[in-house]
């Protein structure tokens, strides 16, 4: 399924949404940024509570097809165009990343 089609059937919130296209496989949730960088695998869901410039930075650099911000994380305003800026989707719910682990887990 498509980042567009995952967003809408779980109810998460877009905050950037450049690729809504993107292909989802599989999926990742975690927090050290180098663990994501070494085990998120291309088109996975990457699930975690991590919101600052290197979370975007990761995504880019792992090619995950989204980040899925737990627990009603947000980005500010100037990392929302920078995730823009690098075709990076994100997705935030209030949800906590468990929960969210759970319920994705057999769509992807």
């Amino acid at each position: 399924m498509t980042v567009k089609e995952f967003a809408d059937r779980f109810g998460l919130k877009p905050l950037s949404l450049p690729e809504p296209d993107r292909e989802v496989q599989g999926g990742y949730c975690g927090d050290l940024l180098s663990w994501v960088m070494g085990r998120a695998g291309a088109d996975a869901v990457w699930i975690t509570i991590m919101s600052n410039v290197n979370t975007v930075a990761v995504a880019s650099l792992s090619d995950v097809s989204c980040v899925v911000l737990a627990e009603g994380v947000t980005l500010e305003d100037g990392l929302i165009r920078t995730a823009e800026e690098k075709g990076v989707n994100v997705l935030t719910s209030d949800k906590p990343a468990f929960t969210l682990a759970s319920e994705f887990g057999g769509a992807v």
